[in-house]
C-alpha cells in the first residue's frame, strides 16, 4: 500500500513540491554560508518525493540554540513559500477522495518546511531512540 501511495504521490504533486526544496537546496548551497539550510533542503526535498514509509523526529540531542536561528532565517528565505506550495497541493489533491490520504501527508509536510533543521528523517518500520525519550 505505501508504494501505491508513493506512486500516486509522486505523479500528482511529490515531484513538484520536491523540485521547489531542490532549487532552494541549490540555491543555499551556492551562497556558501547557507550550506546547512541547503543540506537539509536536499534531505525534505528527497523525503518529500517517497513520503509514505518514512517519518520526521527531532534530532536526539536537541536543537539548540543555532538551529532555532537558523530555523527563523529559513522560515522567512524560503519555508513560508514552500510551505504555501504544501497548503495549494494538499488543497488540490483533496478534491478527489483518492487524493484525501496524500493531502493529510502533505500537510504534515508543512512543520518540516518551515523548521528543518534540526529534524531527522527515518523509517517507520524501524525503531529509533527520539520516541523512547
Amino acid at each position: 500500500m505505501k508504494t501505491l501511495l508513493n506512486i500516486i504521490w509522486l505523479v500528482f504533486g511529490g515531484f513538484w513540491l520536491a523540485l521547489g526544496y531542490f532549487a532552494a537546496g541549490i540555491i543555499c548551497c551556492v551562497l556558501i554560508v547557507t550550506i546547512p539550510w541547503g543540506i537539509a533542503s536536499f534531505r525534505i526535498g528527497a523525503y518529500c518525493l517517497w513520503p509514505f514509509g518514512q517519518m520526521v523526529v527531532e534530532k536526539p540531542g536537541g536543537a539548540g540554540v543555532f538551529a532555532l536561528l537558523g530555523n527563523v532565517i529559513w522560515l522567512l528565505v524560503a519555508g513560508i513559500w514552500i510551505a504555501i506550495g504544501h497548503v495549494v497541493t494538499a488543497v488540490a489533491m483533496a478534491i478527489t477522495i483518492i487524493g484525501i490520504p496524500l493531502a493529510i501527508a502533505n500537510l504534515k509536510l508543512i512543520p518540516v518546511s518551515l523548521m528543518p533543521l534540526g529534524k531527522q528523517i527515518v523509517p517507520t518500520n524501524q525503531p529509533f531512540v527520539s520516541t523512547y525519550r
